[in-house]
């Protein structure tokens, strides 16, 4: 009766598995894909302009001030 109760019915249970080398090879071809995603997309963005024709510049480059940039007067801080 203890025998029948101690068996093993969880499937292959052979030494020397291929999981361990096979999550391995797994982990580094995700490593080397995102290198690559990572070259790649930061090749793409040295290649973008500076500025797009449709954008304003940008506030720190403009000449005068825009509406809502006035500084307050000692006045209106009261």
């Amino acid at each position: 009766m203890v025998e029948l109760l101690a068996q093993n019915n969880f499937g292959d249970t052979r030494d020397g598995g291929l999981a361990g080398p096979t999550g391995l090879v797994i982990i580094l071809l995700l490593v080397v894909a995102t290198i690559f995603l990572i070259r790649n997309m930061n090749a793409r963005l040295r290649r973008l302009p500076e500025r797009f024709p449709d954008q304003p510049p940008p506030v720190h480059q403009r000449s005068e001030p825009a509406a809502g940039d006035e500084a307050p007067d000692a006045k209106d801080i009261r």
